[in-house]
């Protein structure tokens, strides 16, 4: 029944669904961190976010300071960086989509897909975002809790979309926050359940020993590939991911999304970072090579087990003692690390970024202090 204007607040137009949302906990900036620290944003190692601590290719501030059309409306096709991403991704550039992060593409995906109650199977502990963004979109989550190692529970996935008939089921290869990957065959079993797409989030996939299956949806039409240049290319602040989709679909994507969703900037960082493919795969290097001594030095700590990582981060149980005392007690010392106190499976966990050496060196120093 419509309220008369007296009466009426702003919060009556809002959709009765939003009303219980959760807002998403984002990581504090550089320039909030500084204020609450008391700390220069230099004399703080940021370890919680996943960030790329040698940031883009020296061509990209190049290329952005010597932008030639700021004041222009972006590509809205952004032509040039998918064309770049088909060769270098080895898939046709007609199933290639660019969003504003691969955020962007998890909620357009669902936008173009899910009916009001409609179901996707999240597999936690992952990243929180399938969550988030389907209740948003005013879809239900049916949890399929992963095994104790982090590997998804495969005969519980094809048990659970038996029974809810679920329009999206979400899996994530390394996995966030634990960093495991998603074996061959279990993507297999997966895509063999008859129904549901299947949208598997590669942001980590340049850490890991194994080659993304981009090239795989060209032969199945119930699978989505996301990517981004967060990781590997150091453009978190830019927001720039890409999706390969199936040709079903993609062309109702390009309906739905905003016509000028990613910066003129975006696309100029971006394909400025793919323009010098030795400095990436250098970094992603150093940042594997760093991760393995990180993980040595965690295993050392008598109070932490850290698990073994094939992306960018570590992470870690916290034994015998209170995990978030301890994330305090880092971020005193201007080391920003990432705590759980939820879900349970994650309840007194850490999560750490790979950072330089001199970031491992000095986490280790606390580390060690506390013991």
């Amino acid at each position: 029944m419509a309220q008369s204007s007296e009466s009426a607040t702003s919060a009556d137009f809002v959709r009765p669904h939003l009303k219980n949302l959760a807002a998403y906990t984002p990581i504090e900036p550089f320039e909030v961190l500084s204020a609450k620290l008391g700390r220069a944003p230099e004399d703080i190692i940021k370890l919680d976010a996943n960030e790329n601590p040698y940031g883009p290719p020296p061509e990209v501030l190049a290329a952005l300071a010597s932008m030639a059309y700021p004041h222009i409306y972006p590509d809205p096709e952004n032509r040039q960086l998918r064309a770049r991403l088909a060769e270098e991704a080895g898939v046709p550039v007609q199933n290639l989509l660019v969003g504003c992060g691969a955020d962007e593409l998890i909620d357009l995906l669902m936008r173009c897909t899910l009916e009001p109650g409609d179901i996707i199977l999240d597999c936690p502990p992952t990243f929180g975002m399938y969550r988030f963004d389907a209740q948003v979109n005013n879809a239900e989550v049916v949890d399929v809790p992963r095994n104790d190692d982090f590997s998804i529970d495969v005969d519980s996935l094809i048990a659970a979309a038996a029974e809810h008939k679920p329009k999206i089921i979400f899996l994530t290869s390394p996995n966030n926050p634990s960093g495991n990957m998603l074996s061959t065959s279990d993507l297999e079993r997966v895509l063999a359940i008859p129904g549901p797409l299947v949208c598997l989030d590669e942001a980590y996939i340049e850490f890991s020993a194994e080659a993304s299956k981009a090239p795989w949806v060209a032969e199945r039409e119930n699978l989505v590939i996301l990517r981004t240049f967060s990781k590997r290319a150091g453009l978190a602040g830019m927001r720039v991911g890409w999706g390969v989709f199936p040709s079903g679909l993609i062309e109702y994507m390009w309906r739905a999304k905003q016509p000028y969703n990613v910066s003129v900037a975006s696309e100029v960082a971006a394909v400025a970072a793919l323009s010098n493919p030795t400095y990436l795969q250098e970094v992603r290097d150093k940042l594997i090579a760093e991760r393995e001594v990180m993980f040595a030095m965690l295993q050392s700590i008598s109070y932490l087990s850290p698990y073994p990582s094939e992306a960018n981060f570590i992470l870690c149980k916290v034994e015998g003692r209170d995990a978030g005392l301890l994330k305090e007690e880092l971020s005193q010392r201007g080391i920003m690390v990432r705590f759980y106190s939820k879900p349970a499976r994650l309840a007194g966990c850490i999560r750490i970024s790979v950072g330089k050496p001199e970031d491992t060196q000095a986490i280790k120093g606390v580390l060690e202090s506390l013991q």
